[in-house]
């Protein structure tokens, strides 16, 4: 019962979600699109962090990726935005199988730092390479001519972005969501909780570790590839290692242990970060105490412990 309710809230919030242009202000269309963005953004994180246990401080150089390679596609080809989307998720997963080939041998703090310093070798790539990169000032002054599939979509409308962001977010957390329900992702839960068992029944665990790395690589560089259209720019800024810090706070923030925490946690950071920058210069001290409090009073995440409570309610 409690389930079917759950269930019928998240379709009601989706419902919400696609009927937002009709009587919200467009304001709140751009930042309910950069919600959905950094919401596939933590969630993808969140699969090689929540549920295969690995903290990742480099995953924004595939969300970089994503954003360069969409960016350089429209300026210099004018591919439908869909098929710049699937080079991106190629080249980011390609990245990331490079990146995790050496970071999946080691594990914990080690495992960590390297990450970051991968990360800061791909922001300094990106900064440094200025013939390819336009370095700081980043790729901007592109178009998106059409979408693909021959739909006839005017996409610099903010609504008409916003809806197919909406639709492609839905559709990749759809399938990490398949994924991490299934074999796979359960072996995944296992290696967090105990690597050696797992090795011991005789799975390549450095091998699960490398697939969800890939795996979370690519779908980060799907978020990052809308954000690019999204910013009309690519910028070096997108692949800082400050950027990693954000799904590793959203993830926490909204339950790590639950598949929508990661997307509760971007709701409440950027929505928070919107509202308080409204009010006062020094949004990131109040924004941080805020963030702090949810933190040490929501153990489990906001996500996590309203559910907890839920779940709990009159047993």
């Amino acid at each position: 019962m409690k389930q079917n309710i759950l269930t019928g809230v998240l379709l009601a919030v989706i419902a919400l979600l696609v009927a937002l242009p009709w009587f919200a202000p467009y304001f709140y269309i751009f930042v309910f699109t950069e919600i959905l963005i950094l919401g596939l953004f933590a969630v993808s994180f969140n699969l090689i962090f929540g549920f295969t246990g690995m903290l990742s401080f480099g995953h924004a150089a595939y969300f970089g990726m994503g954003a360069y390679t969409t960016a350089m596609l429209l300026l210099h080809l004018d591919w439908p935005l869909l098929y710049t989307l699937v080079a991106a998720m190629a080249l980011s997963g390609l990245l990331a199988l490079v990146i995790g080939f050496f970071c999946v041998r080691l594990s914990e703090v080690y495992f960590a730092m390297l990450t970051l310093a991968f990360g800061m070798m791909v922001f300094t790539i990106a900064h440094s390479w200025r013939d390819v990169t336009n370095g700081s000032d980043g790729i901007a002054g592109f178009r998106i001519s059409e979408f693909g599939l021959g739909l006839d979509l005017v996409m610099g409308n903010p609504a008409v972005y916003y809806h197919v962001t909406l639709a492609i977010v839905v559709i990749a957390a759809l399938v990490l969501y398949v994924i991490s329900r299934s074999s796979f992702g359960l072996i995944l839960k296992a290696i967090r909780q105990n690597p050696e068992r797992v090795a011991f029944c005789g799975l390549n665990v450095r091998s699960y570790r490398l697939a969800s790395f890939v795996i979370a690589g690519i779908f980060a560089g799907l978020a990052g590839a809308l954000m690019a259209p999204f910013l009309r720019v690519a910028s070096p800024e997108l692949m800082h290692w400050s950027l990693s810090a954000e799904p590793v706070l959203m993830s926490i923030l909204g339950g790590t242990g639950y598949f929508m925490g990661p997307f509760v946690g971007a709701a409440l950071f950027v929505l928070l970060e919107t509202w308080i920058t409204s009010y006062t210069g020094a949004w990131m001290l109040f924004l941080g105490i805020v963030l702090a409090l949810m933190v040490m009073f929501f153990r489990k995440g906001v996500l996590g412990t309203f559910l907890d409570w839920w779940m709990n309610k009159n047993d």
